[in-house]
């Protein structure tokens, strides 16, 4: 039997391990599975080139856990070590690692990291264990070795009876980390971080049933047999080729990552590059909801099927943060810190890749099925919106299959709605005006009122449309953009030709003195307009830029520098000179009449503004029954 003595200059490293890790220390369990997954994989390759002469079978990882003993026991069918490569790789290797680590990180304190990111991971089975050992036997004809080390410096290694191949860990655990005891504890800690491992990992055994036999009773229980429980899918959608994959594979992988999730995702992007960087996953494009927050955190990222976080913030474009699926890649460095991700070369490369296959997958989806596509627009158009608004080339891309849907439910691409509009909906200035609604019940009469002139209305109501707008404003020429009840339709489509008003330029100012004496109130701006004598006496406008501006502050950014959070909402008071109602406003002679005529019009204008409510509402209904008795 040998002793010695680990050759570090820190005294202390296993207490300073486990101080400074301990935010982290969940994963030790991680970091053994990926090594023994790696010896593991390493025998694979070296009996594949015929450099091991062993036959590899199906190997498997096992995790034992032993209350009373207080043990975790860790065990592959690897590649194993010899006494010398035990001397190198557990006394050298990880040990010299994890004091270079500590070095670099100790003052940091717990925000130094995930130690597994480091790829030296054994030393972090010394964060939960007291003592650890490791009862190793080679694939080459060497003896099995025997490494025991009681967290000081000091080990002992000797020779061991095992002889089957491979490495098994023991951890005694210390008395802060019994929780680990507990199967339950063990099993979501496989389940968070292994799931999708490339070899079979055995936690215990499960009941499974069997058909019954042809002959027996309806009453007879049916047959049932002890199996290993594999708690892992070591062959997850993601590693396999597109071809070798059909859509309910796509959508039983959706079920598997997300089992509290009832609705089938919409549709899928298989992604798969190994030049200039390795990358393969599946993103998911759920039903989306208009709320952007509660989205997020859904894409899980794996390195080499390890989980690694559900935030990929500054791998994966912001905008497709609120997709689902699974991102696996070997080339994100992890051990750095996110403000360093998000300037490094190869992450925007990763970015910029997913944004463009995204992009693609659109497109093509839009032009093989146009019809399913519409469909699906409502629930999958934010997250495109959005995608138009914070990156350009994706901007750029999205002329391909970004719709701009109607209220009555036509869909157009921005090429078609030009087309469509450009006769009718040109100004005298030759700009192109679409006329849109954000809310087809509350904005009917004022939809209703441009239909019946021969323009179309958009229906455009996600959170960010404003924003949206002000980006296609601004990136097409002759273009603007106007919610129908912003202004009366003759002023959003300025024609050459002007409607003649009845009323002159005295009578004019005479009904706005009658009006301003009853209106007090000081959020309307009172504009008398010539309209066909078949509008509406009294509209309610909501000017575009302004509403538009606080709209796009309430949803960050935009209208921020305005200061208009906080500013009262304002609104166009209309009244047409043309009609009949507003001559007879003018032409009473009783002041109560007038007013009551007045209060009576206002109140219908803010009715089908949806503006009238609680008392005011209540005062107008008692009104108008006087009125009609």
């Amino acid at each position: 039997m040998a002793t010695g003595k680990i050759n570090v200059s820190v005294e202390n490293i296993f207490p300073l391990i486990k101080k400074f890790l301990y935010s982290d220390h969940e994963i030790f369990l991680r970091e053994l599975i990926s090594n023994a997954t790696d010896a593991t994989l390493k025998l694979k390759h070296l009996s594949s080139i015929g450099e091991a002469k062993v036959k590899y079978d199906n190997p498997l990882i096992e995790i034992k856990v032993d209350k009373d003993k207080k043990r975790i026991r860790i065990i592959d069918q690897g590649i194993g070590m010899t006494e010398e490569e035990v001397k190198k790789y557990i006394n050298e290797v990880a040990f010299s690692g994890a004091e270079e680590f500590l070095d670099k990180y100790k003052d940091a304190g717990k925000d130094a990291g995930i130690i597994g990111h480091f790829g030296l991971g054994f030393y972090s089975a010394f964060m939960v264990a007291e003592k650890v050992e490791i009862i190793t036997k080679s694939f080459k004809d060497e003896p099995a070795v025997h490494w025991v080390c009681d967290g000081s410096p000091e080990f002992t290694l000797k020779e061991a009876k095992k002889k089957d191949r491979g490495t098994e860990i023991v951890l005694h655990v210390a008395e802060d980390s019994t929780e680990f005891l507990e199967d339950s504890k063990i099993r979501e800690l496989l389940t968070k971080y292994n799931k999708f491992m490339p070899i079979p990992i055995k936690f215990g055994t499960k009941t499974e049933t069997l058909p019954k036999p042809e002959d027996a009773k309806e009453e007879d229980p049916a047959p049932t047999q002890e199996v290993d429980d594999i708690i892992n899918n070591p062959e997850p959608a993601w590693t396999k080729k597109p071809a070798d994959l059909k859509d309910e594979d796509y959508n039983s992988f959706y079920r598997e990552l997300y089992p509290m999730q009832f609705e089938e995702p919409l549709f899928n992007i298989h992604l798969n590059v190994d030049y200039p960087f390795n990358l393969t996953g599946i993103l998911y494009f759920p039903k989306l909801t208009n709320d952007l927050n509660i989205q997020k955190d859904r894409i899980q990222l794996y390195q080499n099927q390890v989980f690694v976080t559900d935030n990929v913030e500054g791998i994966v474009p912001e905008f497709l943060t609120m997709l689902r699926g699974v991102i696996d890649s070997p080339d994100i460095p992890l051990n750095v810190s996110r403000s360093y991700l998000q300037a490094d070369g190869a992450v925007k490369k990763i970015s910029s890749y997913i944004s463009k296959k995204v992009a693609d997958k659109l497109s093509s989806l839009f032009k093989s099925n146009r019809e399913d596509f519409e469909q699906k627009w409502n629930d999958i158009k934010v997250v495109i919106e959005y995608g138009m608004l914070s990156e350009d080339k994706f901007f750029e891309k999205s002329d391909k299959f970004a719709l701009y849907p109607t209220v009555d439910g036509k869909f157009f691409t921005f090429e078609e709605l030009q087309n469509t509009l450009k006769d009718n909906q040109t100004d005298k200035d030759g700009k192109l005006v679409v006329l849109y609604a954000s809310d087809k019940e509350a904005q009917h009469s004022y939809i209703e009122a441009t239909k019946a002139k021969g323009y179309e209305v958009l229906l455009m109501d996600s959170p960010i449309i404003s924003h949206l707008m002000q980006k296609l404003e601004t990136s097409k020429e002759n273009l603007s953009f106007a919610r129908v009840d912003a202004d009366h339709l003759d002023n959003l489509i300025k024609k050459e030709d002007t409607t003649i008003s009845k009323l002159s330029d005295e009578e004019k100012d005479s009904l706005k003195a009658d009006l301003e004496k009853v209106i007090t109130d000081k959020g309307y701006t009172i504009q008398m307009e010539a309209m066909d004598s078949s509008a509406s006496p009294f509209i309610i406008t909501e000017p575009e830029f302004m509403r538009r501006m606080k709209e796009m502050q309430q949803t960050g950014g935009g209208g921020g520098m305005f200061g208009m959070g906080n500013m009262p909402e304002m609104y166009n008071l209309i009244v047409n000179t043309n009609h009949e109602l507003v001559g007879e406003i003018l032409s009473t002679k009783t002041a109560k009449k007038r007013e009551r005529l007045i209060n009576q019009s206002l109140d219908l204008a803010r009715l089908s503004k949806g503006l009238l409510k609680g008392e005011e509402l209540t005062n107008f209904i008692s009104r108008s029954y006087e009125m009609i008795k």
